[in-house]
């Protein structure tokens, strides 16, 4: 069997805050370890050295990558196990678990220098409320850019064929299930299609979709219905007893951007900016959602309009990004503090008790 290597992301800094998937992604988890007590700068490269070292005892390993830091990681899931380590720092918030799932809670603080720490308490303190301030000035931008989308939105709308569009949709739930039902229930996942980011926004949209057989690329305009479109369709599946993954914007939680049925090995995706991408395989298909459903003539009639609009809406999500980036500057001082004054050889421990106890299970 191939191994299947995936990466998501679970958590976003989006319109609407700092939102997490983490209960949809972890459910069907037997075990989550739970890494805190110290800041991410230490957990990622825990959660980096096991997922790695263990991926070469089972064929599937996820990988779920943190917005705030490119490169780090929020966690690593082994699906085969039924077991996630994940990390437990600001802001990540952990709710008491289902039953059934055992959080194991991994404090690191043992594996620091608390007296050095206690060193530097006014500065960690500080930091964090300039961190805070700084994430809080970021999703503000962005809500204001999420308002000014629905400006850009509203020519769309206001000459959207209802009828085509819906007929649209028919036409894909056709593609993807024709006359078939399962008697199961479905399992629905629901995570970020990418994330915005102090790089800007980052996406795994192709790595996420080159096995499957076959990708509907979604083309259009803000408003052309390409949402509404993937929400009717996880309804269809959940009611036909599919399994569906849900990647919901990293702007706007409440608007999705990509749906995959794992058991028809058939992915549909908002193919637009920013997560524009092309056809690159023979079984890929493109729906044109302003070709089929917006009234030919709204690109050239709203043209100045639609211009002005786009020009506030990068300008927000550059402001959005800038605080981001200083947010991610200040996050590396707190964690390159943490990481001077901790024990490589206590959290190596650590690392190695986690990885025996996994061995155990493969």
């Amino acid at each position: 069997m191939a191994k299947k290597v995936r990466h998501i992301y679970a958590a976003g800094n989006t319109a609407r805050g700092y939102k997490t998937f983490y209960d949809s992604v972890l459910q069907g988890m037997e075990r989550v370890y739970i890494l805190s007590g110290v800041v991410e700068g230490v957990t990622s490269p825990l959660i980096e050295t096991i997922g790695k070292e263990m991926s070469r005892k089972t064929d599937q390993v996820e990988w779920i990558h943190s917005p705030f830091v490119n490169g780090q990681y929020d966690g690593v899931v082994f699906h085969e196990w039924r077991v996630a380590i994940m990390d437990g720092s600001y802001p990540r918030i952990w709710r008491p678990a289902a039953p059934g799932v055992t959080e194991i809670h991994v404090n690191l603080q043992s594996a620091l220098d608390t007296d050095q720490l206690a060193l530097y308490k006014r500065h960690i303190a500080a930091w964090y409320e300039e961190i805070f301030q700084k994430s809080e000035e970021a999703y503000q931008a962005f809500g204001e850019a999420l308002r000014i989308h629905d400006e850009w939105e509203a020519p769309y709308i206001e000459n959207l064929n209802r009828e085509a569009a819906n007929l649209v949709t028919q036409e894909v739930v056709e593609l993807f299930f024709g006359e078939e039902k399962q008697n199961k229930r479905a399992q629905v996942r629901r995570m970020y299609l990418g994330a915005a980011t102090p790089n800007g926004p980052v996406d795994h949209i192709m790595k996420l979709t080159d096995s499957l057989q076959k990708r509907y690329f979604i083309k259009g305009r803000p408003g052309s219905g390409k949402s509404t479109m993937l929400k009717k369709l996880v309804t269809e599946a959940e009611n036909r007893g599919f399994d569906v993954e849900v990647y919901h914007c990293g702007l706007d939680p409440h608007s999705l951007d990509m749906v995959i049925v794992p058991e028809k090995s058939v992915a549909i995706f908002d193919s637009t900016a920013p997560h524009e991408y092309f056809p690159s395989k023979e079984t890929d298909e493109v729906i044109d959602m302003y070709a089929r459903a917006i009234d030919p003539d709204t690109d050239e009639l709203y043209h100045d309009e639609l211009a002005e609009i786009k020009s506030r809406y990068t300008q927000k999500i550059k402001e959005a990004t800038a605080s981001l980036l200083a947010a991610k500057e200040l996050r590396d001082q707190l964690n390159n503090v943490y990481a001077e004054l901790a024990d490589e050889s206590r959290l190596k421990a650590v690392a190695q008790a986690i990885m025996s106890r996994l061995a155990r299970m493969g």
